[in-house]
């Protein structure tokens, strides 16, 4: 009775001993990359909008039928050249008029210099009394008063005739001209008869959000914003085919307050124009550049993010991969450029990040960080 319970004891043994052990899978291979640092550039861009320096609109000072227009849309023109002439017979005949009534009064004041001087001797001899040369004097300033406003009369007549040719105030191209030869035009007009840019130098206004303007002005030195202006270096302004115009500009200036509604404040950018290639109205991005001097490179496909922040896997000791948070300062297309997480020479996981934690073992391969960048430029 007691073999039965040792026979089933045996064969327990031999089943385990004759199963095959299982044997751990091996480590993936997966790229591996040692940190390099390099000089690099970095752009931010902003949307902008194009203006001339000067923009005048063209109005009329006097109404009236338009009679000539002396340019065409699109002309560049040199300041005091004619641009439109309005009929001038109805300011013409003003002018005449104010011109007769002011050789009436000068003929009046004269009248009464004569009586101040018929009357001065008379009243020396006691003919007549001094009442009477003190009317007269009187008179006389009275008529001198009138000379003077009919000679203002004939001035303002003369601006009036002088409005109705309309004269560039600028040099610079002209805009859209909406009237034609016989419109009747004046002051009451809501449109201008045309717009004069002047776009040897073209303004490019953009706007910062209030976290952008932050990190700019932490970017660049300075005790005060125009110092920090001052230290930015020269902008580029891509144009809407993705072009870069070929002069740089700087930034100038920026907006005293910010824009309650949009949470945005304004900056202004110059950009030389000599060529004309730019004109008010046209629009584009403005490239920020920031330069390093010696920059961490970290490929974005070696990254992955939590809660808004960037992590790399390390290569730790015994071949287990660690993950670190990074501190982006720019980017390019392919690569982050971190000042703070990791440091030169420590060796990331390129690829195959998506199943992997902290502690897992791995068979790295080493790529080198050159042949990486021939591939993917900089």
């Amino acid at each position: 009775m007691k073999l039965v319970p040792l026979f089933s004891l045996l064969v327990l043994l031999y089943s385990c001993a004759s199963k095959p052990a299982e044997t751990a899978a091996p480590p993936a291979q997966l790229p591996v990359m040692a940190i390099v640092t390099a000089p690099a550039t970095t752009y931010q861009e902003f949307p902008a909008a194009l203006e001339g320096t000067v923009n005048v609109e063209i109005r009329p000072q006097v109404d009236g039928y338009l009679e000539k227009i002396y340019v065409d849309e699109g002309a560049f023109v040199k300041a005091g050249q004619p641009l439109f002439k309005i009929n001038e017979r109805v300011y013409s005949e003003q002018l005449n008029n104010a011109r007769s009534s002011l050789m009436a009064a000068q003929a009046n004041m004269e009248k009464e210099q004569v009586e101040i001087d018929r009357l001065q001797p008379l009243v020396a001899n006691k003919v007549v009394s001094e009442v009477q040369l003190k009317t007269a004097r009187a008179n006389y300033e009275a008529a001198k008063a009138a000379v003077a406003q009919a000679r203002a009369m004939v001035g303002s007549a003369q601006i009036n005739v002088g409005y109705t040719l309309i004269a560039a105030p600028v040099s610079g191209y002209i805009g859209r001209i909406p009237f034609k030869t016989g419109s009747l035009v004046g002051r009451g007009e809501t449109q201008p008869l045309t717009v004069l840019s002047d776009v040897k130098k073209i303004y490019a206004y953009f706007s910062m959000s209030e976290q952008d303007f932050i990190a700019f002005k932490n970017k660049f030195p300075g005790a005060t914003l125009e110092e920090k202006v001052k230290q930015v270096p020269e902008v580029e302004l891509v144009m809407p085919d993705n072009s870069v115009f070929e002069q740089k500009g700087k930034i100038e200036t920026i907006e005293g307050q910010f824009d309650k509604t949009m949470g945005a404040i304004s900056f202004r950018a110059t950009f030389s124009n000599d060529n004309g290639m730019l004109r008010s109205g046209n629009t584009g991005k403005i490239r920020i550049p920031q330069l390093f001097q010696s920059a961490l490179i970290v490929p974005q496909e070696a990254t992955f993010e939590i809660q808004d922040k960037v992590f790399v896997y390390t290569l730790a000791d015994s071949n287990k991969v660690t993950s670190k948070p990074i501190h982006i300062l720019g980017k390019t297309a392919n690569y982050y450029f971190v000042d703070n997480g990791v440091r030169s020479g420590d060796k990331i996981v390129l690829s195959g990040i998506g199943n992997l934690r902290d502690g897992v073992v791995i068979a790295p391969q080493m790529v080198s960080a050159d042949s990486l960048m021939k591939t993917k430029a900089l």
